[in-house]
Formats: C-alpha cells, sequence, structure tokens
C-alpha cells in the first residue's frame, strides 16, 4: 500500500514538472501567419480581379464537371486534380467571380496551412518571410486564384517536407506523418509526375536513414493521389507506358532541353512561352531569378554553422529535382512550372535575408537592414509591376473571346453548336459549343464526324491569320470576326 502511494506521487510530481516545462515554453502563435494569408488573399481579389476570364487550361479543367458547358478534350499530360478542386463550385455554378473568390480564399487558407506544417523547425519569423516571399512572386498571385495545378503541387510540396522533417525529428509524433501523405497526395492529385520529381530527395533520405514508416507514408500519399491518373491511364489511353509516351510526344518530346533561357523569357509574364522566341525581359525584370539561388546557398551556409543543416539541406534538394524537368528536359517554358521550386527555395532564402539583417554588428546593423530592405522593397516594385501588366494584358486576350463568342451567336452559331480551328476549346466555351481538332495535340475526332455534326447542329471553323482553313469548310459562307475568319457550315436542313 505504502509502495503505491509513493508511485502514485511520484507519477505526480513528473506530470507537475512536465507541465511546468509545458509551461515555460513559448507557445506557438500563428497569428502572423493567418495575417499573412488574408493579405494573400486579399491581394489576389484586389490586383487579379475575379471578373478576369477562365484561360485555356483553366476551361479544359473546369469543363470536366460543369453542367452547362460541353467537356473539352482531356490530354494525356493532365491530371484531375484541379477539376476535383474547382468541383464544389463549377459543378452547379458558370460565375467565374464566384469560382474566382472560392479559389483566393482557398490558396489562402492552404498557404497557412503549410507553413504551419514548419512550426518548431524554424522561428516564426523565418516562415512568416518564407511566405511573404513566395507569395508577392507575381507568378504566385497570378495563378492563386486560377483553377491551374502548379500551385497547389507547391503547397503539397510545403506540406510534405515540413512534415517529414517532423516526424525526423520526433518519430513518436504521429500527425507529421499523416502531413507526409497528405503533401505528397495533393501533389500527386494535380501533377503526379511533379510529385515524383519532388520527392526523389525524401525517398533517398528514408531509405538511407531506415525510416520505413516515412517511406510508407510517402509510398501511400503517391498511390493515392496518382491513382487516378493510372487507371484512367488504362482505361482511355491502352496502358500507363501508353500515356506517359503521349504525353511527352504533346509536351514536345521530353529528352534533354536547355530551357532555362525559355524561363527567362517568360518571367516577363508570358503565360506560356511556346514556341519561346522573341528578346529577354529588361535585366532588372530577371534580376530576382539570379540572385535567388544564391541566397538559398548563403541560406545553407548560415544552417551549417548553426548546427540544422538537414532543415535547410532538404527543402533545397527538393527545390532542386523539382526544378531539373522544366529547366533541362522539356523544350518551352512556363512561368508557373517553377512554382513548386519557388515556394521551397523560400525557406533558405528567408533564412539569409535573416542573417544579412543581424549578422552585422555595431553601426553596420541599420545600414544592412535598410540596404536589405530597399532590395526587397525594389522587388516587390518588379513584381507588381509584372503582375499588372499580366493581369491587363490577359484581360483584354479573354474579352476578345467572349466578343468572338457574341459574334458567332449574331451568326446563329448557338448551342448545341461545334467550333474547330483556331482556339476553338477557349472559343468554343465562351460560346457554349464543343470543340473539336483533327490533328495536334487535341485530335478528337474525325472529318466525317465533323460533316455529319453539321447536318445537325451549328458547325463553324475558325482560321487564324495567316492560317488556312481545311479543305471540308473551304465552300461554306465566310465571315470575318476582328483578325479570325470564320467559316459557318450552311445551315441544317437547307
Amino acid at each position: 500500500m505504502t509502495d503505491g502511494a509513493g508511485a502514485l506521487l511520484a507519477a505526480t510530481r513528473r506530470r507537475e514538472q512536465r507541465s511546468g516545462q509545458d509551461a515555460s515554453r513559448p507557445a506557438y502563435d500563428g497569428r502572423p501567419l493567418a495575417v499573412l494569408a488574408a493579405v494573400f488573399t486579399l491581394a489576389q481579389l484586389v490586383l487579379v480581379r475575379p471578373v478576369l476570364g477562365l484561360g485555356w487550361d483553366e476551361i479544359v479543367y473546369t469543363s470536366q464537371i460543369t453542367s452547362h458547358h460541353p467537356a473539352a478534350f482531356f490530354s494525356a499530360p493532365r491530371s484531375r486534380g484541379v477539376t476535383l478542386l474547382v468541383a464544389p463550385v463549377a459543378s452547379w455554378s458558370d460565375s467565374t467571380v464566384l469560382l474566382r473568390v472560392y479559389l483566393a480564399v482557398l490558396s489562402g487558407l492552404a498557404l497557412y496551412l503549410a507553413l504551419r506544417c514548419w512550426r518548431g523547425l524554424f522561428p516564426p519569423r523565418i516562415l512568416v518571410t518564407a511566405g511573404a516571399f513566395f507569395a508577392s512572386l507575381w507568378v504566385t498571385l497570378f495563378y492563386g486564384p486560377q483553377a491551374m495545378p502548379n500551385y497547389w503541387v507547391a503547397i503539397g510540396a510545403l506540406i510534405a517536407v515540413g512534415g517529414f522533417l517532423r516526424h525526423r525529428a520526433d518519430p513518436s509524433a504521429g500527425g507529421p506523418l499523416w502531413a507526409v501523405v497528405a503533401g505528397t497526395a495533393l501533389m500527386a492529385w494535380m501533377r503526379p509526375t511533379d510529385a515524383v520529381w519532388v520527392a526523389v530527395p525524401l525517398f533517398v533520405l528514408a531509405l538511407a536513414g531506415r525510416q520505413w514508416r516515412s517511406l510508407l507514408a510517402l509510398a501511400g500519399g503517391l498511390t493515392a493521389g496518382g491513382a487516378e491518373w493510372v487507371i484512367e491511364a488504362y482505361t482511355a489511353f491502352g496502358g500507363l507506358g501508353e500515356r506517359l509516351a503521349e504525353a511527352s510526344r504533346i509536351q514536345g518530346g521530353l529528352g534533354l532541353h536547355m530551357a532555362v533561357d525559355d524561363q527567362l523569357r517568360s518571367l516577363g509574364g508570358r503565360a506560356l512561352c511556346r514556341p519561346c522566341t522573341g528578346s529577354m525581359p529588361h535585366p532588372v525584370i530577371t534580376l530576382w531569378w539570379f540572385v535567388l539561388p544564391l541566397l538559398a546557398v548563403l541560406g545553407l551556409v548560415v544552417a551549417v554553422r548553426a548546427r540544422r543543416t538537414l532543415r535547410t539541406l532538404l527543402p533545397l534538394a527538393c527545390a532542386t529535382t523539382a526544378a531539373i524537368p522544366y529547366l533541362f528536359m522539356i523544350g518551352y517554358a512556363a512561368p508557373r512550372f517553377l512554382q513548386p521550386a519557388y515556394a521551397l527555395l523560400a525557406i533558405p532564402v528567408a533564412q539569409a535575408l535573416w542573417y544579412l539583417v543581424t549578422a552585422p554588428r555595431g553601426r553596420w546593423r541599420p545600414a544592412a537592414a535598410a540596404l536589405v530592405a530597399l532590395a526587397m522593397a525594389g522587388h516587390l516594385t518588379v513584381q507588381l509591376a509584372v503582375l499588372v501588366h499580366t493581369v491587363d494584358r490577359t484581360l483584354d486576350g479573354r474579352r476578345d473571346w467572349a466578343r468572338t463568342a457574341g459574334e458567332l451567336h449574331r451568326l446563329g452559331v448557338r448551342p448545341p453548336c461545334l467550333l474547330t480551328g483556331y482556339r476553338s476549346i477557349p472559343i468554343g466555351y465562351y460560346t457554349g459549343c464543343s470543340s473539336g481538332a483533327t490533328f495536334g495535340n487535341n485530335e478528337n475526332t474525325t472529318v466525317g464526324e465533323i460533316l455529319r455534326t453539321a447536318e445537325r447542329t451549328p458547325v463553324a471553323t475558325l482560321t487564324g491569320p495567316g492560317g488556312t482553313p481545311p479543305g471540308y469548310a473551304r465552300p461554306w459562307p465566310v465571315h470575318m470576326i476582328g483578325d479570325i475568319e470564320v467559316r459557318v457550315a450552311p445551315t441544317p436542313g437547307r
């Protein structure tokens, strides 16, 4: 009885000691990250504007789930993740404004949750700075409220790598392991091949350290997120190898390609640089791109000196593997392709920035802080200038599609209808028509099927500037809508 009382007293003391230690440890304050996420969301709504019409790729993804537009052709490289992401809104509403607001709020919440996965690994000021750097890039602000996959791959990468490092630091904690599963699943859900590239360093480290639970989490997340894509490969493309081969063909043949200069050209606000010709943007616009890896390396040096190498080296390694296919294995560029790399590089970059501010002593510290602040202000100015220019140009282009759709309605091309030829997918969506192609990356029909459709419903063929109309449409009446030549099939029944 005495022994039992003594054991109970000892256990009580241990609990009191643990509670005292927990009380002395400062509680994690998530408010700065919440403020950052709120500002990021608001900036998207103000600068990108919810009235921005849907783009080509967005139309492909959202049309798969809408009931008010025919589904556009879904090619081999694409994954259904974005379609499921927008389903809560796009499945019942055709309001672009509502969809933009929904995605802006969701992207802000996702950034907050992703950065929270890194709590305990870095001081809050590092995480806030990293999040602010990534969120202030024009490509992040521009694509945050859009139905596109790359931002969500970046979020999944932050969640997966942060969860992996936290589980390694405390193997008894189950939460970080589930973060690994969630992050890798989100990446694979959006772009399976990107998920594999990001996860390569995680697999290598887990194998080297015989971290079997981490390996299982990585494999389970990739399987859960990529299962639908693999199943669809067999049901719609003849197998996984066939789908990968078709995806490679559509992207110009994956292999050894130097796309670094293509990525540089896209930094001026080109959503898709294919073919990537023309002059380079002004050096002021591309300067940050060269400084970024230098700051990341400085952040790693700082981490080595502070004996926290792994938590900085791992995101740097994952950022490198995420960028490799888009810098050296593809023959064109889009700035959004590197969003996962930018998100992961933001961690060591934030460390470097704080080191530059705090390392100098005496009278040099205020000067260093002022210099860093001036550089960041200039960087933010450049990013906002490119963003405004990109948004304005994109708005004009998508309004042109809407105006073309209105003119097609005036010509009698109304749903149900079919468009073929030049930009038939986006213009077809705005018109309410199906889109068809007899060749190319979006081939989904034949000449015979088009002519049979013309006997039942309105059909029009669009020819862009300098283009040649297809042979089957040359006898059709010709109309001009801006610089687009429109040939409308004779009215069915005549």
